[in-house]
């Protein structure tokens, strides 16, 4: 496949379309859009209790109170009274049970949104309370799971245990992670004529809040529509869970018959909505004396939360996931989904992959510490590689040759061994400071693991003067989805990307579109909108090459012009002859992800299109008196293909390895013996700050090709970065272990903030004392 030429449409470093007035704060978000006159306000009236039988609910003085216009229990919703996803099990309002501090239980819409806040905590509720469950282990001893146990295994287990020189084994918790997008939870829910309901969400779904509102109202699809322009960041978090703004708005506005916004304050947002699920790992790793894995087995409990959401497919990424870039011949990974009383976990960017990625990524650490090796060597040792070494657990085969390249390259590119010498004569000559240094791969598959959903459809516009306007299913979230379909389309028709502009995501135009998620936004929507353009353009190509005298293979677009046979029209006055010809100049595109397969039974086939690969090192500065610590490089290399905009992929890199390293070191959810949050706004919940960010960091896309046959020869971006974080973790474990000459593991746990790590040092300080 050739390389993409660089030009202003496609492959070049373009910004992303609305930059410009997000940096001028005039970019409109949901809250932003005009009220109507008579626009009420809705609040959540909230749950104090983990497990509760209600009794009795006294709403006198929340009625009474200034400004309140009504108030809606449960058996006040019009039709269906759950926004789950998957499984019948997520009310909107609780009913009869409160399975979580937090739970919306009653809806207050009011005059203003602060009178509505007020009412909602006027509310009082007699209960009856019920045995909470709110830790892992007790869910899974008592059985209590939000859906049947998953496994996926291969090889002889038994076997490979019987041939090993030594196992690793132990228990690895790794934390939850709030999604903390910039733009809250929020909802505005317009009536119009004849019963239908225009809704305005911030959602990375507006086909699933159609329905939810549909159901929820008791309407057909056709009488709801939902519109999006952007979203202040989704992360997965307004995968799902947006359902619960939008239906509840929606269905206030359709009784009361007036426009009702609903809108989350922060505290409120941490309170209501689902994390990345915490995962419980209980690993044995079969290994021979040269730190070969012979066989691995990895348990898996998932914190799920009180409802299902998407807990299975989470799962299900996350089992798949656990060989990460590694050769694993006999291998079981199981998954238990365990039901508690908290949030409903729900998707997280990597939707399972990371918390997959870090069980075995443990336990090659322990096996190198065991061995006396450089983690890197026993890393380099098990990757994928040639045939019959290049086949997952469940079928599908890796480019192992690509993955022993790019880690090569970066082990070279960062100066990876110089620098380990040099931190080993540092951590000697220091006592208190420790230097750490670790390089972790990442295969992520790309494709939804349900195949149904690997789907997407546009629509694209030629104008009488040139311009194109293009619709698609997908959600601009700040990835730059928007800019990359702009230049497919740009590209197809050789314009500048002035000349093309994106709609609003609108369910009345695009329908039955999937969620923008799974790092597959671009692939599907920019896939779709690329054959829109190719059969305007084919229609245009064919009134050209009769102009011209030529073959429609010898017309070319370019530059804004259509060229063939020595001469040449605009572009623009070509759409014009066309328009006066009759010729259509619009047309709707599809495209549907080829070549997936998988048996549900079996747990075999080819679930994912490609695989995406990278490599990080993390280089740390541990201060072992007081646990602070400081990233002081990172080197990243990524494989993207070739990239549709460089500049936008690597900044989704950045962002990504960046959230990554927040999730395994500084970002903690607590929860106290009552199941209340007690992180739940920026002062207690500590995201990555800018001072976390070193100021040598290195980020360089790998030079390769996606033989597979997706857009232009790209690869995806947005998920798989994530992943990359575990560098900054397994290099705290790193200079952890220098305490100890590396003669110890460190039980390091995840998130590896300050107590974590002066636990793990005290661990290993005294095992070398005793």
């Amino acid at each position: 496949m050739k390389k993409i030429r660089s030009t202003h449409s496609l492959g070049a470093p373009a910004p992303q379309d609305s930059a410009h007035l997000q940096v001028q704060g005039r970019a409109e978000y949901t809250d932003d859009i005009a009220e109507l006159p008579g626009t009420l306000y809705g609040a959540f009236g909230l749950s104090e209790h983990a497990h509760a039988q209600i009794l009795s609910i006294d709403l006198q003085a929340v009625r009474s109170a200034p400004g309140v216009q009504a108030v809606y229990l449960a058996a006040d919703i019009p039709g269906v009274n759950d926004c789950g996803p998957l499984t019948h099990d997520d009310p909107v309002l609780a009913d009869g049970v409160l399975q979580y501090v937090g739970q919306p239980l009653f809806l207050v819409i009011a005059r203003s949104e602060e009178q509505a806040r007020r009412a909602a905590r006027l509310g009082r509720v007699n209960c009856q309370p019920l045995p909470a469950i709110l830790d892992v282990k007790q869910a899974h001893a008592a059985q209590s799971y939000v859906s049947a146990p998953l496994s996926l295994a291969r090889g002889d287990l038994n076997a490979a245990f019987a041939a090993a020189h030594d196992v690793a084994q132990g228990e690895f918790a790794i934390g939850g992670q709030e999604h903390f997008y910039l733009e809250g939870q929020v909802a505005y829910a317009l009536p119009r004529e004849d019963g239908q309901l225009l809704v305005y969400s911030s959602t990375q779904h507006p086909t699933e809040m159609q329905h939810v509102v549909a159901h929820v109202c008791a309407l057909p699809f056709h009488q709801v529509q939902v519109l999006c322009r952007r979203i202040g960041g989704g992360f997965g978090g307004k995968e799902s869970q947006s359902a619960i703004w939008a239906a509840a708005a929606a269905f206030a506005a359709h009784k009361l018959q007036r426009p009702v916004k609903l809108r989350a304050d922060r505290d409120d947002d941490f309170c209501i909505s689902g994390k990345r699920h915490p995962f419980l790992h209980q690993y044995r790793v079969a290994y021979d004396r040269e730190g070969m894995i012979l066989g691995a087995d990895v348990q898996m409990l998932l914190s799920c939360g009180f409802s299902h959401d998407l807990s299975t497919p989470v799962a299900n990424r996350a089992i798949s996931h656990v060989d990460n870039a590694y050769f694993l011949p006999a291998v079981q990974a199981q998954a238990w989904c365990c039901k508690t009383n908290t949030q409903s976990h729900t998707a997280f960017r990597g939707f399972g992959c990371p918390q997959g990625v870090m069980a075995i990524e443990y336990a090659l650490d322990d096996i190198a510490r065991k061995l006396g090796k450089d983690a890197l060597d026993v890393r380099l040792a098990n990757l994928y590689r040639a045939a019959p070494a290049n086949t997952t657990h469940y079928g599908q085969e890796v480019d192992g040759k690509l993955l022993q390249q790019l880690m090569r390259q970066l082990e070279q590119d960062s100066d990876y061994r110089a620098r380990r010498s040099a931190i080993n004569a540092f951590n000697q000559q220091n006592a208190y400071l420790q230097k750490g240094l670790a390089l972790t791969p990442v295969k992520f598959g790309i494709a939804f693991n349900l195949g149904l959903l690997n789907q997407a459809g546009a629509l694209v516009h030629v104008y009488t003067d040139g311009s194109v306007l293009v619709a698609h299913g997908g959600i601009e979230m700040g990835q730059g989805l928007h800019i990359k379909v702009m230049q497919v389309v740009a590209h197809e028709f050789g314009l500048p990307l002035s000349a093309i502009k994106i709609a609003p995501t609108d369910t009345a135009r695009i329908p039955n579109t999937s969620a923008t998620a799974a790092s597959s936004g671009t692939d599907l929507n920019g896939g779709a909108a690329r054959d829109a353009a190719r059969n305007v353009r084919q229609r245009l190509a064919r009134l050209a090459a009769s102009q011209f005298n030529c073959s429609m293979d010898e017309v070319l677009f370019m530059d804004g012009m259509v060229r063939g046979n020595g001469r040449e029209i605009s572009f623009a006055a070509l759409a014009q002859q066309a328009w006066a010809a009759r010729i259509q100049l619009w047309s709707d595109g599809f495209y549907a992800t080829p070549g997936l397969h998988w048996d549900a039974a079996k747990k075999q086939g080819a679930p994912y299109f490609y695989f995406a690969h990278g490599a990080a090192v993390a280089e740390v500065l541990l201060d072992t008196l007081s646990g602070e610590w400081k990233l002081t490089r990172a080197d990243i290399l990524y494989d993207a293909g070739q990239s549709l905009n460089p500049a936008i992929d690597i900044g989704q890199i950045e962002g990504g390895f960046v959230q990554g390293m927040g999730w395994l070191t500084t970002e903690q959810l607590v929860w106290d013996a009552q199941g209340r949050l007690r992180t739940h706004a920026p002062s207690t919940y500590k995201i990555p700050a800018v001072s976390c960010v070193p100021q040598d960091v290195r980020v360089n896309l790998y030079e390769g090709v996606n033989h597979r046959q997706s857009l232009y020869g790209s690869k995806a971006v947005g998920e798989p970065p994530l992943v990359l974080g575990a560098a900054v973790f397994f290099a705290l474990r790193d200079a952890v272990s220098a305490c100890a000459q590396h003669q110890i593991n460190p039980p390091l746990q995840a998130p590896a903030g300050g107590e974590a790590l002066l636990d793990a040092i005290d661990f290993v300080r005294a095992k070398a004392a005793a």
